[in-house]
């Protein structure tokens, strides 16, 4: 079995490196990890159209396992390593694990999430794994996590093609079990800094802090703050079908009877 590791945090990323190490334990089976070179957190779906991507094959010593840096994006890695490294598919993809979560509409902008997703888009089953913190972070319980997951979820039908993890940060006696969730709303407050540089030129800086909602128990920002590891199951299409109902039942412009 071939195991595809990613990540955002880049190649030398201590979460990344929790993943290898557990994936080497499980007998039978090959990892290839192509990741950026460097950090590329919150770079969503992005793929590099205007400019090469370099890529450094890294020496690992060990005959199961093959690494590789790319210059990219996530997304740029997982085609790079299903369309240009391997000749076929891997069976399995994670992506992670990643430093601070992945929760709710935070998906939407997640590096982490966006290589899962590309994975899921080329036909590979694909974990996205993050943990709830971003000092002094544990990383073996997602690590381990997420692969036996993922191994389960190439073992028959009927499981879903790309699910989003995230892990509460703390000890692992005290979380609370696993909640198959649905994606909540992550909102935040000052989200931008705004500065002046010693010329009085304008610039400001995205940031942010968390603004907790009373959202349902069934959501995965719930699930994080009851200490429970969330699993949502995600999907590539963002067709909203109750829209086109709504449309097809009403009259719309249509370019020649503008004015």
């Amino acid at each position: 079995m071939l195991l595809l590791l990613t990540n955002d945090d880049g190649i030398n990323a201590d979460g990344l490196r929790a993943l290898v190490e557990r994936a080497l334990e499980i007998d039978g089976l090959e990892i290839l990890v192509v990741a950026p070179d460097r950090e590329r957190s919150a770079s969503g779906h992005a793929i590099s159209i205007h400019q090469p991507i370099e890529v450094r094959e890294i020496d690992t010593g060990e005959r199961r396992l093959r690494m590789f840096a790319a210059s990219g994006t996530p997304a740029d890695c997982v085609k790079l390593a299903v369309d240009g490294i391997l000749e076929g598919r891997p069976d399995l993809l994670i992506s992670g694990v990643n430093r601070g979560p992945n929760l709710g509409t935070d998906v939407f902008y997640s590096g982490t999430v966006s290589a899962a997703l590309e994975g899921a888009l080329l036909g590979v089953k694909s974990v996205a794994v993050s943990v709830g913190a971003f000092e002094n972070i544990d990383y073996g319980l997602a690590a381990e996590f997420a692969l036996r997951l993922g191994l389960e979820m190439t073992r028959g039908d009927g499981w879903p093609n790309l699910v989003n993890v995230n892990v509460p940060a703390v000890p692992r006696e005290l979380v609370a079990g696993v909640a198959i969730t649905r994606l909540g709303i992550q909102s935040y407050r000052d989200t931008f800094k705004k500065r002046f540089d010693p010329k009085g030129r304008c610039w400001f800086w995205l940031g942010g802090v968390t603004v907790d909602r009373d959202e349902p128990d069934d959501t995965d920002t719930c699930a994080i703050r009851r200490n429970l590891i969330s699993v949502t199951p995600l999907k590539v299409d963002l067709t909203d079908y109750t829209g086109i109902e709504a449309l097809s039942a009403r009259d719309l412009p249509v370019p020649w009877r503008l004015t």
